[in-house]
């Protein structure tokens, strides 16, 4: 990812964590927005995933082994996308992990079809709501 890409990448991680969590108020990822764009992000090691020169998707990976972020445009969902991001860190990191909502079950059965399992369950500080944290690790 470059610093051009930030607006199609902040613009990506808005739209889908609003569609994918209906369960928490929108205004909740509104307020959290600079603080990913300016916190998050640059402290991260992001990916994106780009085709016929728009940006589709991104990963973002925290301390070489924490997924902060994979989120797929709505546009382009379904279509492999996200694994091949998630396959690209599985190259290149012995170990990752991931936090995700136990409500968004497309989420939790995408990363469990990708050999992650439930590591154990917490509520997330922020938000409020229940979580798994959820790990993968080469053999």
């Amino acid at each position: 990812m470059t610093d051009a890409d930030i607006d199609a990448v902040m613009d990506i991680w808005l739209k889908t964590n609003i569609a994918a969590h209906d369960f928490i108020p929108e205004n909740y990822w509104i307020g959290n927005f600079h603080a990913v764009k300016g916190e998050y992000l640059p402290k991260s090691e992001n990916y994106v995933f780009e085709s016929d020169g728009a940006i589709k998707a991104f990963i973002s990976v925290v301390d070489n082994y924490f997924i902060g972020a994979l989120f797929v445009s709505s546009d382009y969902q379904g279509q492999g996308v996200g694994q091949k991001l998630l396959d690209y860190c599985k190259d290149n990191y012995s170990r990752l992990e991931v936090a995700v909502y136990k409500d968004n079950i497309a989420a939790v059965g995408f990363y469990m079809k990708l050999d992650f399992v439930i590591k154990k369950e917490q509520m997330n500080i922020d938000s409020r709501y229940g979580e798994y944290i959820m790990e993968w690790g080469k053999n």
